[in-house]
């Protein structure tokens, strides 16, 4: 198949990867290579070299659109729409099987409704107004949904129809070895941000009495100058933002992970990714963590009257599942290949709807 994929913008499909969007999109392009499928991936400029790039802007636009300042301005949606027009005139032009859609743009959908093109779009986060009325509008037999998880469907369809579907994010499990013992520590990974909660991560470990090391890139400056350096002491410590093999080494060493979304979480790749290498997750359930983590982990509840004392509690509760239980849980739901199994399988349904449907 000749197969075009759509990148979020904000920023470069390149390790070290900024995001789980960043990342799936980069192992979607290469994992479809690998099956002889001809791919070209629409993204940023910036993006990694080595992937088959068409660039639609030279560089990602959070170096000079930066969302926490511009998101949901005029400025920007503007720009936005400009840069998805021009895209989509190319995508159209390219002869394409397939699109399929990682991108947070209504104009693709609206696109693929309008013109009987083949897609599938992959959503990657909670529903937003603009997002969940493309979707809901223009779902038809030849452009399918996914989510990825059941929780995460629900948010946009409490009665989901024939063309949504539940797909797995999936890893390279030879990314991510597993190892059989850990170092009585636990890691923390994601975006530097308060909806990630590293904050909460840092005084759980505190009130536990163990080691903790995060990692990750900055994404919010002034929450980490404010809320995270000052607590970096005393076992807590910053590790900087690797690239994945870097952090497999290091994530592979310790005993538990903690996973503190502080959102309507709709997936957790980083809970899948240390799971991969052994370590139970003591995570907060918010979305659907543990939908994804299952038996591999332990929780508390987001409402609990003290959140940070909760998470203690559960990270004692965590280090005591063996570390063969993540990662068999990982290799039956979580595998790269499962996710692209799944993918092909909707990229033939798409065609097929766009067959019996052409005008």
């Amino acid at each position: 198949m000749r197969i075009a994929v759509i990148g979020h913008l904000r920023h470069p499909i390149t390790r070290p990867f900024m995001g789980g969007m960043e990342a799936h999109t980069w192992h979607l392009v290469r994992g479809l290579q690998a099956r002889g499928h001809e791919v070209v991936l629409f993204a940023s400029g910036d993006s990694d070299p080595g992937l088959p790039l068409h660039p639609v802007i030279p560089r990602h636009y959070d170096l000079d659109y930066p969302w926490h300042d511009f998101r949901g301005t005029q400025r920007l949606n503007a720009l936005l729409s400009v840069w998805h027009e021009a895209m989509m005139r190319d995508i159209l032009a390219g002869g394409f099987d397939i699109i399929h859609n990682n991108g947070l743009h209504a104009l693709p959908l609206q696109t693929a409704a309008w013109q009987r093109v083949a897609m599938l779009t992959s959503l990657h986060v909670p529903p937003f107004h603009t997002l969940r009325k493309a979707v809901q509008d223009c779902v038809a037999p030849w452009s399918l949904v996914t989510a990825c998880t059941g929780r995460h469907l629900a948010d946009y369809w409490p009665a989901p129809p024939p063309q949504a579907h539940v797909q797995s994010n999936g890893i390279d499990l030879a990314d991510w070895p597993f190892r059989a013992a850990g170092n009585g520590q636990a890691v923390w990974a994601g975006r530097i941000t308060p909806n990630k909660g590293p904050h909460l991560a840092i005084a759980a470990a505190r009130l536990a009495g163990i080691p903790l090391t995060l990692f990750g890139a900055i994404e919010d400056e002034s929450y980490f100058r404010d809320q995270i350096r000052p607590v970096l002491s005393g076992g807590i410590r910053y590790a900087g933002h690797l690239e994945s093999h870097d952090l497999a080494q290091q994530i592979g060493r310790a005993s538990v992970a903690l996973f503190t979304p502080l959102w309507d979480e709709p997936f957790g790749l980083a809970a899948i990714e240390a799971m991969a290498c052994g370590l139970p997750v003591a995570a907060i359930r918010n979305g659907a963590v543990d939908e994804v983590i299952g038996e591999a982990g332990a929780y508390a509840a987001p409402d609990a009257p003290d959140l940070a004392r909760a998470l203690a509690q559960a990270i004692a509760r965590a280090v005591k599942i063996p570390r063969h239980i993540p990662r068999a849980r990982v290799e039956r739901l979580f595998s790269l290949d499962r996710m692209l199994d799944g993918y092909q399988a909707l990229y033939h349904d798409a065609m097929a709807g766009r067959a019996a449907n052409a005008a």
